[in-house]
């Protein structure tokens, strides 16, 4: 296919994002919006400026500046516009379903009631849904870096919305946080009926991969690129169907990958591992899921049933419904029908 063909086919081709954090698509320009109607000072007198402090090269240095721009979100209207210009930019790249993740100790820990937050989201949720027809799940991640203690707390936060949620994970700082250090409070979450998702693999080693597996029982790997390190973890995750939530333009800027013509996701799909394509925190590395799916495509050349193969594998992995998977599959099977 011609670089044209190549991004009107994977334009047009359903498909949902399943590893999307919420904070992590505010862009320079709704960071600078949000700001002037809140009345928060930040360190950079320009747009240019913020993205030049986006230059970072480590999920340390990332996660600094991902913390302070969430500090301009402070109102049901700043989650609720924050959410909007997501799902706005999602459906222009033909996504129909995405299962987000959210931080509300970053907001809660600032004085954000935690009703505020999910209340601002949700309203988002709704309306891209009814204008977009856009659907979406709420993923409630906590932060690896505070202790066990603090997320029984959040989730104790949670628990007036769980009609809202539709499960768990683990987010932020990855080495030195293992999912061993949440198992009570992920058997909490399940215990309420939610589903459970974990990082693991990015930068922690193939244990914290076995971890999240063996002792957490997760539903979803996010990431798990490093799982590939361990042919036996490789063999039980393709055994267990189970989905990872790759995202490769994430693994490029953090320097999990010297070039995306590295990038182990051919290989993954080869393997017969359930991967799916994502763009993480896109406002950060540079591109939502068309363009993870297309400088991907491009680098790895990618066939045209690979591709097909990462959206069926991103509804199919999904929280959705059976008879809902189906559907959205059966939608994927008619378009490339039409297509040929």
């Amino acid at each position: 296919m011609t670089d044209l063909a190549l991004e009107t086919f994977i334009r047009g081709l359903p498909k949902a994002e399943l590893h999307m954090h919420i904070e992590g698509s505010l862009e320079p320009e709704l960071m600078f919006e949000l700001a002037a109607r809140n009345g928060v000072v930040l360190p950079f007198k320009t747009v240019d400026e913020i993205r030049a402090a986006y230059d970072f090269s480590n999920l340390q240095d990332f996660l600094d500046i991902y913390y302070q721009g969430a500090g301009v979100l402070l109102t049901e209207a700043d989650f609720k516009d924050l959410a909007l210009a997501y799902f706005r930019r999602l459906a222009a790249d033909g996504g129909t379903h995405a299962e987000i993740f959210f931080d509300p100790q970053t907001h809660t820990d600032r004085g954000v009631a935690f009703g505020t937050v999910i209340g601002g989201l949700t309203a988002g949720m709704e309306e891209a849904e009814r204008t977009l027809g856009v659907s979406s799940k709420l993923i409630l991640c906590f932060l690896r870096h505070l202790d066990e203690a603090a997320a029984f707390a959040t989730l104790e936060q949670a628990k007036p919305y769980l009609d809202k949620i539709a499960g768990v994970g683990l987010d932020s700082s990855e080495v030195g946080h293992p999912p061993a250090k949440f198992a009570r409070v992920l058997q909490a979450a399940r215990d309420l009926g939610l589903k459970v998702v974990a990082h693991a693999g990015e930068e922690g080693p193939p244990a914290y991969v076995w971890e999240a597996v063996d002792l957490i029982n997760v539903d979803r790997i996010d990431h798990g690129n490093r799982a590939l390190e361990d042919d036996c973890l490789t063999a039980r995750l393709v055994q267990d169907g189970t989905t990872l939530t790759v995202c490769p333009l994430s693994n490029l800027k953090l320097c999990g990958v010297s070039d995306l013509k590295h990038h182990p996701l051919k290989r993954m799909l080869a393997l017969g591992l359930k991967a799916t394509v994502n763009s993480d925190d896109p406002a950060y590395f540079g591109g939502y899921l068309l363009e993870n799916y297309l400088q991907t495509a491009e680098a790895l050349d990618l066939t045209r049933d690979e591709l097909v193969t990462l959206a069926k594998n991103s509804f199919t992995g999904s929280f959705l419904g059976e008879a809902e998977k189906a559907k959205r599959v059966a939608g994927i099977d008619a378009y490339v029908a039409a297509a040929n």
